[in-house]
């Protein structure tokens, strides 16, 4: 159930890079707590910004790979910001106290959709080099849930819980990807009621990114689920996530089409 918090890498990782809270805002309760490692002489690092359930651990394999190869690496997590020109601010003043001008933002889901509207709202000043977007989203419409968005502070933490939860994949997984599930898991329990609707609240109240603002910016754009070319030179995940029953699907599809060019 525990196969990554008892790994050696995460032990490792917990024992020699160390998490730091961090306050930039008068009220003293948004902590911004962050993991920053590799050299401090780069000015311009990868920030990792998580999903709803993640919190500044989730990212511990990428800081590990990515420090091993020279790069400075932050990776952390937010303080309660029911708004988001509210955490545009903070997150300003967290980059101006750690005297970073410009970065590289890497976000998973919730933080790729912040890491594109903080790109957008300071296009005027840039303080992004580039982004990296994973299973993210650039309009909150299609969680369908904006008329709740404001309600979710209301919410018990069970219940908010329960929403995420609901996201998470179903059914048989690859090993691999029920030891992330868990691990993920652990982290969302870690997470108060406060975290959890505040997290939900950005994620969900009527909002959606301005592409004009944001099309000087080099984006790379990571979606884990993409399958349907498998097997074909834009293929976007290892064939060993693939079963033996999706790829012969996957064939039989790839097959068909074959033919049909064929015929025509």
């Amino acid at each position: 159930m525990e196969e990554i918090k008892v790994s050696p890498d995460y032990n490792w990782f917990r024992s020699t890079v160390p998490l730091k809270r961090i306050i930039v805002d008068d009220d003293d309760s948004k902590v911004w707590s962050l993991y920053d490692a590799g050299p401090k002489s780069i000015r311009c690092p990868i920030i990792f910004l998580p999903p709803v359930s993640g919190t500044a651990e989730v990212f511990f394999q990428q800081v590990l790979a990515l420090t091993g190869w020279g790069y400075r690496v932050i990776s952390l997590q937010y303080p309660v910001y029911w708004d988001l020109m509210e955490f545009f601010d903070g997150f300003r003043k967290l980059l101006d106290h750690l005297q970073l001008d410009k970065v590289h933002l890497f976000g998973a889901s919730l933080g790729g959709f912040l890491a594109q509207k903080f790109a957008e709202c300071t296009h005027k000043s840039p303080r992004v080099h580039s982004l990296i977007l994973c299973n993210s989203f650039s309009d909150t419409s299609i969680f369908n849930q904006t008329w709740t968005a404001n309600s979710f502070w209301l919410m018990p933490a069970f219940m908010l819980k329960k929403i995420v939860l609901g996201n998470f994949a179903k059914g048989p997984v690859d090993p691999k990807m029920a030891d992330a599930i868990d691990f993920m898991v652990d982290r969302l329990e870690s997470l108060n009621q406060s975290e959890l609707a505040s997290r939900l609240t950005l994620n969900c109240q009527n909002s959606y990114v301005e592409p004009h603002k944001i099309k000087d910016i080099a984006v790379t754009i990571i979606d884990i689920h993409l399958r349907q070319f498998h097997g074909t030179r834009y293929a976007a995940i290892s064939p060993d996530m693939v079963s033996a029953e999706e790829l012969e699907v996957q064939e039989s599809h790839l097959s068909g089409n074959r033919d049909s060019e064929d015929d025509q």
